[in-house]
């Protein structure tokens, strides 16, 4: 049996050859501790066909995006990226080859999810596929890696690329491994203006942001539920965590698309996104202000890959002045297909270890 005495000089061994930690920690303790180990997500995506929704779905879809993405949107209706722009494609796929090397240079050890397969591909059907934003259908609280459960329907299956992740990383692990309940088989979300009901305990981890003990959740309609809230509450709630819901407003997919951590006592937000205001635990933080166009550009969805080194698009050169004024270094790398399909750098990646 290993001794404590035994494991740490391991790790200072290992730490003395490499410079690294060793690979077998999962805890994520907030969202600016430093980054030891990310996923980095693939780049595949196939809009449900356009029967598949009725014109009100879709628009209200589609309110979330800046007006300049609404046409390659529309395109994607049925058909994957790689048919439908090539060349875009590739942009897209070299974005994340970018920004793998970019947190490997900084001493982060990089994984990446599997690529759908054709059987996987075709099990979402009409109602398409994704597995091109790995911050959503899983997430990690402390040592608790959950699954969660997504309400676009061509996004329901995304976990699946990253299962083999689960068999090689999480299971060896000292951690906790859950899946929210299955979503009830309902199309889309509907606007707000509609009588349907859903119930469905959807968590999605866009929505979900780790400060030590408080997990703060957002509630667009859009994206995760009431529900899911609760299913995280009877999760982590004896563990000592505080799960705070935010209402958003409901053309803002997730609440890292308002609101984003830098370091500790600094945020960046666009505060009228979030309906009743910060959470009392944030209100003495420093902020970082952006513009409602801004945020639908994803201004708010930068990575901070420590406390001092921040990671956001040279689109926001001019935001980027303003954290690096308060002591943090910044790092730009162009994200603009990622931004246009709609995520960015929080969106594509998802954190294994954070302390």
């Amino acid at each position: 049996m290993a001794t404590l005495a035994g494991i740490a000089t391991v790790a200072t061994e290992a730490n003395s050859q490499t410079g690294f930690y060793p690979r077998t920690r999962i805890f994520v303790r907030s969202e600016f501790a430093q980054l030891r180990t990310a996923i980095v997500a693939q780049s595949q995506i196939r809009l449900p066909d356009e029967s598949f929704l009725t014109e009100a779905q879709w628009n209200y879809i589609l309110s979330f995006l800046p007006q300049e993405s609404i046409p390659l949107v529309k395109a994607l209706r049925g058909h994957d990226l790689s048919e439908v722009d090539s060349g875009l494609q590739k942009q897209w796929e070299q974005e994340r080859a970018n920004l793998a090397q970019l947190l490997q240079a900084h001493r982060v050890e990089v994984l990446r999810p599997d690529l759908l397969t054709t059987e996987q591909k075709l099990a979402g059907g009409i109602a398409g596929y994704s597995n091109s934003f790995v911050r959503d259908p899983w997430f990690t609280v402390g040592n608790n890696v959950i699954e969660g459960a997504l309400r676009f329907p061509h996004r329901r299956l995304e976990v699946l690329a990253s299962r083999s992740l689960m068999d090689s990383r999480v299971y060896p692990a000292s951690c906790s491994y859950i899946a929210a309940p299955q979503p009830d088989a309902v199309p889309l979300p509907s606007p707000p203006s509609t009588t349907s009901v859903d119930n469905s305990p959807y968590i999605e981890g866009g929505d979900v942001l780790v400060v030590d003990r408080y997990v703060f959740v957002g509630l667009s309609g859009l994206a995760s539920s009431k529900r899911g809230v609760d299913f995280l509450r009877k999760h982590l709630g004896p563990q000592g965590y505080i799960v705070q819901p935010i209402k958003l407003a409901p053309n803002v997919l997730h609440l890292d698309c308002a609101l984003g951590f830098i370091r500790p006592g600094l945020i960046i937000v666009h505060a009228p996104a979030l309906l009743e205001g910060l959470p009392p635990q944030l209100r003495g933080w420093e902020r970082i202000d952006v513009t409602k166009d801004e945020a639908f550009e994803l201004a708010t969805n930068g990575l901070p890959i420590s406390p001092y080194v921040y990671v956001t698009d040279p689109a926001f050169k001019h935001i980027g002045d303003r954290i690096a004024r308060k002591g943090v270094k910044v790092e730009y790398l162009d994200l603009r297909v990622s931004r246009k399909l709609g995520g960015a750098f929080r969106c594509s990646t998802q954190a294994l270890w954070r302390e």
